[in-house]
Formats: C-alpha cells, structure tokens, sequence
C-alpha cells in the first residue's frame, strides 16, 4: 500500500513524519485537560507526549493529576510492541460509564518506565481534550488515541486504509 506524501508543515508545526520510531517520550509542560461528562477528571502541566511516526501525539497525565476516584479498572488489556502490556481505565462521573476511556501502562518496558502508571485518554470518548487553549481532534480509527492540534501535520496512521503503513 502507498503511503501519501507528508505535509509539509508551516511555522511552528511539527511533522509526524518526523517523528522516530520505536516512539520517543518527551515531557512537557504546556496545560493539558481532559473533561468528561462536564467534569474536569484530569489536569497538569507535568505531562508527556509520545511521539511517533505517523501517529499524532499521546499525551500522559501523572497519576496524581488525575481524578483516580473517577476510574474503574476495565476488563483487557493489549499489547503495544514498544511499551508493553496496557491495562484500560472506565470513567464513571454521577452514575454514569466511559467503558474503556483510557489506558495506562503499569509495567512498561524499561525504555518508557518513567511514564509507568501515567494515564492516557481516548479524545473520542470524552467531551473534550485540550492542548493548552486548543481544543484537540481525536486520531481516526480510534486504536492509537492520539490527540490532533493545528500544530501538527500528516497524513496520520488509523483512518481508513492505513493499517498497512
């Protein structure tokens, strides 16, 4: 299968062509937030993105700034080739389910332990994620749950008929 061209990216934009792959970890400190079902179930400037060919950034919130008495362990679990075995979070705000909202890693590989317990969300599956004052666009295909801004360029892996790329 062809993959298209990269886009080239304008000022301040990154490409995700240009990211590495195995994934790399770089933290960061710019606002993230993640709101569902109305509340803000998690917030940091202490974050991490990782980083990885054709794919838009996951963003990972520390443990400690998340609302961890809003998530219930969920049933399965997948393998990532790089990270390691990840285990999936339901959010439940008021009586109410995000079956399988987000993920974390609780024993990754030793190359990404420092993002070990570090929860990630499912843009698609929750009311809104936010990268500082922009509003981010959940990844198609919704396997990967990276977060799309203005600030990054394609093509992205997981639409349609990129599971060969």
């Amino acid at each position: 299968m062809l993959i298209p061209p990269a886009i080239e990216p304008g000022p301040g934009q990154e490409s995700v062509w240009d990211y590495p792959r195995p994934p790399k970890l770089e933290w960061t400190t710019v606002s993230l937030r993640v709101v569902a079902m109305g509340a803000t179930i998690a917030q940091t400037r202490r974050g991490c993105r990782v980083l990885e060919t054709s794919h838009p950034p996951v963003y990972y919130f520390p443990p400690e700034d998340v609302s961890s008495r809003l998530l219930i362990p969920a049933p399965g679990i997948s393998v990532c080739e790089f990270k390691g075995e990840a285990r999936y979070w339901t959010i439940c705000v008021d009586g109410k389910y995000l079956v399988k909202a987000a993920w974390s890693f609780p024993e990754p590989t030793s190359r990404y332990k420092a993002i070990a317990d570090y929860i990630a969300f499912y843009a698609s599956r929750v009311d809104s994620c936010w990268v500082g004052e922009e509003r981010a666009q959940a990844q198609q295909g919704d396997f990967y749950g990276g977060w799309v801004t203005s600030g990054i360029v394609g093509p992205f892996k997981g639409g349609p008929d990129t599971s060969r790329w």
